[in-house]
């Protein structure tokens, strides 16, 4: 018996992904924030609680919900052995050749029999309004009808609309972030391109790591 093979796309209630903001399929709004860690073994026992009562405090004047989610991927250090090979072969030095060829080998062993993981944090920021959720429902296409506005009028209030809607979501981005700040983590916002990065590796765990950075 042959089953219907649904895309993936069906099961992500993202609609688009728009200068760095995420649409989803009910209308509400994500900004995604990247965020570094902070090692508080580093630290002395009053650095730690202090550390930690200012994150305590820092969550507790929020007045929206967030979401920290925690990514954690094995570090895939194949790149890196390909530009020691590269190098390797324009060694002239037959010293340098072999020490470079011993320390390649040294990490492909070492990295074969110990599990390298690489761990990023983002910060969920979301925004809900109404009136972005009714825009693609049946009140929407009801107005449409009647108020007589041609499809680029609705376009350009559309767009409107979402500008007004960002606006307020990178208010409260800008929240997180310095917020984060005062406890001693720096943060950057994802754009579009990164997001879309961020969840092609969510639904596609076995390609190889890629290149979200910190700037």
């Amino acid at each position: 018996m042959a089953l219907n093979a649904k895309a993936t796309q069906e099961f992500v209630p993202i609609k688009e992904v728009r200068d760095g903001i995420i649409i989803l399929k009910n209308g509400e709004l994500r900004g995604i924030v990247l965020a570094t860690s902070v090692n508080l073994s580093l630290k002395s026992s009053d650095e730690q609680k202090a550390t930690i009562i200012q994150f305590q405090d820092f969550l507790n004047t929020l007045d929206f919900p967030i979401q920290i989610s925690v990514q954690s991927r094995k570090l895939d250090i194949r790149p890196y052995l390909l530009t020691l090979e590269e190098r390797m072969k324009l060694q002239s030095e037959s010293l340098l050749k072999l020490q470079t060829k011993e320390y390649i080998d040294f990490i492909r062993n070492f990295t074969e029999t110990v599990s390298i993981m690489t761990k990023n944090f983002f910060v969920v920021v979301p925004y809900t309004d109404t009136i972005l959720k009714s825009d693609s429902g049946i009140f929407a296409k009801i107005s449409g009808i009647f108020s007589g506005k041609n499809k680029e009028e609705a376009r350009v209030e559309k767009q409107e609309d979402f500008e007004e809607k960002r606006s307020q979501l990178e208010q409260r981005v800008g929240v997180i972030r310095q917020g984060l700040s005062r406890c001693g983590i720096k943060s950057a916002q994802l754009g579009s391109e990164e997001i879309v990065e961020v969840f092609y590796k969510v639904f596609n765990p076995g390609e190889v790591e890629g290149k979200i950075q910190m700037e």
